[in-house]
């Protein structure tokens, strides 16, 4: 939006309708964005509207684009490494937010309620991938664990992925803020990983692990967080759509396929 100073300004706004759960994301995201530190590259904040149900954020514009898909080499190491100069910049966390464990503790147990289901008959799992059947247990054993693995100092974004990045000139930003929490410095790279894959960078399990080995992550926690993830995204894939998001659990599949490649990879079980 072009205000009539000239400025450019990036605006988003939304109301109860169709989505409920959304305004209160919104509202999220104001608050953390807000309270950041300027350093960190995340456009500004430069106020809010909280009005009859509708919530209106508006945002320095940021002259930048999305990474290019497929995935890019060059661009795909500009955003690892500024995941990694962010999660220097914000360990430990500058401000206030709940733990990973808080944030995403209700939606970590997917191969737990996919166990359930295949327990008392409500879901055969046949649409799942027959490794992960035959593994079902020892992925439910890990999945437990995710908790402990995940926790950390530092504020993570929760949510990265290339839609959530704008690339400028000579930095990377970071945006949509609302899933931020406390955890492991490395989190956000292993919640991106599946999308990257999923989207088609060459090799990106290998550039994955090796980013991951460099920030001196812990091999097993980063399995253990993965499998969670994976498990998430898979049993979400199969639950009805929610309001206004239509496409959102093709997505979700894709991504899971994708989290479950790299478990395999990462575990060598058979």
């Amino acid at each position: 939006m072009r205000l009539v100073d000239g400025r450019r300004v990036f605006v988003k706004a939304v109301g109860a309708e169709p989505n409920p759960d959304t305004p209160d994301l919104h509202r999220s995201e104001a608050r953390i964005t807000a309270a950041l530190p300027i350093a960190a590259p995340v456009p500004q904040l430069l106020m809010t509207l909280d009005l009859e149900g509708w919530v209106v954020l508006v945002f320095e514009d940021v002259d930048g684009r999305m990474p290019a898909q497929p995935w890019q080499l060059d661009e795909l190491h500009r955003v690892l490494a500024a995941a990694n100069e962010l999660s220097v910049l914000l360990d430990p966390s500058p401000i206030a937010a709940p733990p990973v464990a808080d944030r995403f503790g209700e939606k970590f147990q997917g191969w737990r309620r996919l166990s359930a289901a295949s327990a008392d008959g409500t879901d055969d799992l046949a649409w799942l991938d027959p490794w992960a059947r035959r593994n079902l247990g020892r992925l439910l054993d890990r999945e437990a664990a995710w908790i402990a693995a995940a926790a950390g100092s530092a504020l993570i974004h929760g949510d990265l992925r290339a839609d959530n990045v704008l690339l400028t000139d000579d930095r990377v930003m970071v945006v949509d803020w609302p899933w931020a929490a406390v955890g492991a410095s490395w989190f956000d790279v292993v919640a991106m990983g599946p999308s990257v894959i999923m989207q088609g960078a060459p090799d990106a399990v290998s550039l994955l692990d090796q980013h991951l080995f460099a920030r001196g992550a812990d091999p097993e926690d980063v399995t253990t967080v993965l499998i969670a993830m994976a498990g998430y995204f898979l049993r979400q894939s199969v639950q009805a759509p929610p309001p206004g998001l239509p496409t959102v659990r093709d997505f979700q599949r894709a991504q899971g396929q994708a989290a479950l490649h790299w478990v395999r990879e990462r575990t060598h079980w058979r």
